[in-house]
């Protein structure tokens, strides 16, 4: 560090908490905080979060990293956010959360998806018309799951109309965060876009939609208005500038959804090159210089958080989430037959008793669905859990088969994402916080068939992709040079031993999803 170094306080609000860190304009990582907050999980699909629990959590976070003096505070110039995607926060006019946010997760909306899109000509569970107008325009289509803000939204209306009738605003949570740090109300190109309601035909100019607009129900007044990616949105408010002991003039920068900022992040910045995310749940997109939809796969590309570039977009529901269960619900439980606290080390003890079991868990498949899926099927009533298990089965066969259940998930998507691009990926970016563990990208590895690039502080790629983008919007570097300033930690070949046991075993875990759909469709759907 120099003494003409400056830096960028970046948050990164995800479902688990936020984390905020301080990167130079360059893209090193200074150092970052965690703070815990929870999800309240309700019947019927419910799935809400606390604004002020996030507030709070952030507020300690950044107080405590910047109490630690890594970097003078006048030397901070901008504070970036990113956030967790498809949320949706109900605010007064003077920026007050009404009650809890809806969560990503939450698909109370769905019924009023299916009567929006009912009709004949029915695909995929749309109506063949609506479908084709919907697509034409934005690029997508609510998913059918209803865990988009448009079906959130349609459910407050519904379901707590007095929330719904004081709410001034609806947001997502980067943005209700932008405007807690600013002052200011507004959405950006792409932090906006899976409400479905704008023409993201022409990339450098995205609108509301007014047809649109009148055939979802919502109300155009209740939405912000939506300004270009990393917009300056005005100076820290002076209030939160004092008590963190930043400067006046700190600038505040409209923030991006998690994927957005993780493609960022993770260095994929050109054309065609993926990334695969690994945190709670997961994704595997690239950059692309077109807008395109695949419908049966729930894939998409859509307004980037780089200007005037496309982003194909999907996301799988469950990914690291599945050895959180795994921890928190079947090998350390917090329960009245618990016999000691849950173990800060749980993740590297699961790499190391995984190890010990062969490739393919002898045959003991896991699926991931734990909370329905999004891609490459759109489907919330599908269910997660373990196959072919056996009174042999041991332990590390279990652990190694949640590593291996989601690389299957990732793998089933990357076939959607190849076909939708036209072409094989060469290698593929991994970042979040299961590309830490050195033998779950082996495993991703040898079950994509693909070199996996394990990007240096994975788990830092959002928050990293936050600061990258503040810095290049306010000139510090170009957009298109971010990817020299996102370094390669290891690289993992895929193993042509074990080839035959994940391609059959792959068969198979499609296979469980064709033969069982009907049963969990059955078991799952709302009575």
């Amino acid at each position: 560090m120099s003494g003409n170094d400056k830096y960028v306080l970046a948050i990164d609000l995800g479902t688990s908490g936020p984390k905020v860190a301080l990167f130079s304009t360059q893209g090193e990582l200074i150092g970052s905080e965690f703070e815990e907050t929870g999800v309240t999980l309700l019947p019927e699909g419910g799935a809400e979060q606390s604004p002020e629990e996030w507030w709070n959590a952030i507020e300690t976070a950044a107080k405590r990293l910047l109490s630690k003096g890594l970097v003078p505070n006048n030397d901070i110039i901008a504070v970036a956010s990113t956030a967790q995607w498809s949320g949706t926060v109900p605010v007064d006019r003077e920026g007050n959360a009404l009650g809890n946010a809806v969560n990503w997760m939450d698909a109370r909306g769905a019924p009023h998806i299916h009567k929006l899109f009912d009709g004949p000509f029915k695909i995929e569970g749309y109506s063949l018309p609506k479908l084709l107008r919907w697509i034409q325009i934005t690029g997508g289509v609510p998913g059918t799951a209803g865990k988009d803000p448009m079906a959130h939204i349609l459910y407050l209306k519904d379901a707590q109309p007095d929330i719904y009738r004081r709410a001034y605003k609806f947001l997502e949570p980067v943005d209700y965060i932008g405007l807690r740090l600013s002052g200011r109300f507004g959405a950006s190109f792409n932090s906006i876009i899976l409400h479905w309601v704008t023409d993201n035909r022409n990339i450098n100019k995205v609108a509301y939609n007014t047809e649109l607009i009148k055939r979802s129900g919502l109300d155009r007044e209740k939405l912000p208005d939506i300004e270009p990616p990393n917009t300056d949105l005005g100076n820290l408010r002076p209030e939160i500038a004092r008590d963190w002991g930043l400067r006046g003039d700190v600038r505040v920068l409209m923030g991006s959804g998690d994927v957005q900022s993780a493609a960022v992040g993770s260095g994929a910045v050109r054309e065609y090159e993926p990334h695969l995310y690994i945190g709670t749940s997961g994704w595997l997109t690239c950059h692309v210089p077109f807008k395109k939809t695949d419908i049966s796969h729930n894939i998409a590309a859509l307004p980037s958080a780089i200007p005037g570039r496309y982003l194909l977009t999907n996301e799988q529901e469950s990914a690291g989430a599945c050895l959180q269960y795994l921890r928190n619900n079947i090998l350390f439980p917090q329960d009245e037959l618990s016999v000691g606290p849950n173990p800060t080390n749980a993740y590297r003890l699961f790499d190391q008793i995984a190890e010990r079991a062969p490739a393919g868990s002898d045959k003991l498949i896991f699926t991931p669905w734990l909370y329905g899926e999004r891609a490459p099927v759109d489907n919330h009533l599908v269910r997660g859990g373990f196959h072919n298990l056996s009174l042999g089965t041991t332990r590390a066969d279990m652990v190694r088969a949640v590593f291996e259940g989601v690389a299957y998930n990732a793998r089933w998507l990357l076939n959607a994402v190849e076909g939708f691009i036209g072409r094989k990926a060469d290698s593929i970016n991994m970042v979040g916080g299961g590309a830490k563990s050195n033998l779950w990208c082996q495993i991703q590895a040898d079950v994509l068939n693909r070199p996996i690039r394990q990007m240096k502080d994975p788990i830092e790629a959002n928050v990293r992709g936050a600061a990258l983008l503040a810095s290049a919007s306010l000139g510090y570097l170009r957009y298109d040079e971010i990817g020299l300033h996102v370094p390669v930690a290891n690289t993992y070949e895929p193993n042509p031993d074990h080839r035959k046991i994940y391609d059959e075993l792959f068969a198979e875990f499609v296979a469980i999803y064709q033969n069982n759909r009907k049963i969990y469709a059955r078991l799952n759907r709302p009575r």
